[in-house]
């Protein structure tokens, strides 16, 4: 159902962008009728814009964490913090938006299987740590879970001769405990820790919320609304009951669908709808 919606949407945008041909017969062009099918999308779009708006809506998202500007880009899968350091020591973090979850392994006992599915996924984020410092850049791959930051990587991404280096860098629980200690240290002091993979766990959460109003709102409603002219600014604020069912959520985990969704975006639908 949810493909032959998604088929039906698409083929109704194709249909607007090309003149409609006449009838060798007849002098009035052939205009095709909306489908019950059609009607049913737009229900399902109009709806979860509409709940997401008025029931879930995203916060403006905060400009600062501690020390670090937030530097936030609208329509793109990362985000970065600056933080300037003692001196001429300057920190930059990349993170991604959420790649992955963790899952309990296949052998696990039932009872911890069924506690994972109650308490939903444990979602992962990646970030790139760059610290610049007079002599040398260091760089730090890290994994952000809700209330932990890993390291996994150490690497020095340029010397103090200036010359950048070509190596992959160090496991990072392949070096000493001394030196484990002495990595996780350096980071505290710059407050890469376990309260800054908290803070962009909920800084993502409600991104991937803007990124899904913003797609649905321009990308998706554009392309539909060009032949059926439903949707008006006017209506995405109304107080029409939210469809019932699971149509919208089926819809987004529909391959053709989840290949227009931005990055991220369907893992975060899951907990919205």
């Amino acid at each position: 159902m949810a493909r032959a919606l998604v088929r039906r949407a698409l083929s109704l945008a194709a249909a607007a962008s090309s003149p409609a041909k006449a009838s060798p017969s007849f002098s009035t062009a052939v205009v095709p009728l909306r489908s019950p099918m059609d009607e049913h999308l737009l229900r399902l779009l109009r709806s979860e814009i509409s709940y997401i708006s008025d029931h879930r809506p995203p916060y403006p998202p905060p400009k600062t964490f501690k020390s670090f500007g937030v530097e936030d880009r609208p329509g793109e899968q990362w985000v970065r913090l600056r933080a300037a350091g003692g001196g001429a020591e300057e920190v930059k973090i990349d993170a991604t938006m959420f790649d992955g979850a963790a899952v309990p392994p296949p052998d696990a006992p039932l009872f911890q299987r069924v506690e994972s599915l109650e308490r939903g996924p444990r979602l992962h984020l990646s970030l790139i740590v760059e610290v610049t410092r007079a002599d040398r850049v260091l760089g730090f791959i890290c994994s952000a879970w809700p209330d932990e930051l890993v390291v996994r990587h150490v690497l020095t991404l340029r010397e103090a001769n200036g010359s950048s280096t070509g190596n992959g860098g160090r496991d990072f629980m392949k070096l000493g405990a001394k030196e484990r200690e002495s990595v996780r240290k350096f980071l505290q002091e710059r407050e890469v820790d376990d309260e800054l993979a908290e803070f962009l766990h909920e800084y993502i959460a409600n991104k991937e919320k803007m990124e899904l109003l913003r797609w649905l709102k321009t990308e998706c409603l554009a392309g539909i609304s060009m032949t059926l002219d439903l949707f008006h600014p006017w209506e995405l604020k109304s107080n029409r009951p939210r469809a019932s069912g699971s149509g919208v959520k089926e819809l987004l985990y529909c391959a053709p669908f989840a290949q227009l969704v931005p990055v991220g975006i369907v893992i975060f639908t899951h907990q919205i709808v």
